[in-house]
């Protein structure tokens, strides 16, 4: 595992961002040979596809070789909902670059069938041959996406219930109201997220340094999702120094001694 340390959220999503740029153009992507993208929402994301959408209008990437997959959706919200995951994608990234529509998958919440949705997504993800790089964020109890603790480290996408603190976290999304948050969500599974060649996952603020340690110190447990990346062969963590805080200090030197 790479950990690498930047002062704040900016710088962060500027070397995240330009890390995944790099990827894409080191694997020059055609039709017959796409570049596919696993992408998060939430906060946490949002300077990073700031940056991606510079990077396109400069000239210096395309979009239109890559295929995404997205982390996961609420259920029951229609992707018009300016809630819903759909929404955030085209509002925030999709409408500013140049990815062909078929190219982007999104769980559907309003499926009729979730289980059925959710087994349809692992398919299309293998006929496209695998992930490439998945970029994540990481909630305060270390989930990932919505595997929530207690999550299987071998889970697959499914239907998956949130907890009382992931709904709290996300009423900030919903003006505060409990109760407009849904209870259930579509996600990927923690699997399906290290079967991808590469995983990025980017930690920001003090509230996300006891999940950083865990991460990086602590033991693979199931009650600390994130703590799967120790078992993958090309996971980076991106954190800023306010997440470093429960770090041993001998830990940060050293991976900040590595990466210079």
């Amino acid at each position: 595992m790479r950990l690498i340390i930047k002062n704040d959220y900016d710088a962060c999503s500027k070397w995240t961002a330009d890390f995944i740029a790099d990827q894409i153009i080191k694997a020059n992507p055609t039709k017959e040979h796409p570049y596919v993208l696993g992408l998060p929402t939430g906060s946490t994301p949002l300077g990073i596809y700031k940056r991606l959408i510079e990077l396109y209008q400069q000239g210096k990437i395309s979009f239109e070789n890559i295929i995404t997959f997205n982390m996961d959706e609420y259920v029951g919200l229609d992707e018009k909902d300016e809630q819903s995951y759909h929404y955030f994608m085209f509002h925030n990234f999709f409408n500013h670059i140049n990815i062909k529509k078929e190219n982007i998958h999104i769980l559907n919440g309003k499926a009729e069938n979730p289980e059925e949705e959710c087994q349809k997504y692992e398919e299309a993800i293998r006929a496209a041959g695998g992930i490439d790089l998945f970029l994540g964020g990481c909630g305060n109890d270390g989930h990932i996406a919505f595997n929530e603790p207690g999550s299987s480290l071998k889970s697959r996408t499914r239907v998956m219930s949130l907890t009382q603190d992931t709904i709290i976290a996300n009423s900030r999304f919903f003006g505060g109201d409990l109760n407009k948050v849904p209870k259930t969500s579509l996600t990927v599974g923690i699997a399906t997220i290290t079967d991808a060649k590469q995983v990025v996952i980017v930690m920001t603020g003090p509230a996300k340094a006891r999940a950083l340690q865990q991460a990086v110190e602590g033991s693979v447990s199931q009650m600390w999702p994130v703590t799967a990346l120790q078992l993958h062969e090309n996971a980076i963590i991106v954190a800023d120094d306010n997440a470093t805080d429960e770090l041993k200090v001998g830990t940060v030197k050293y991976f900040k001694g590595i990466e210079n």
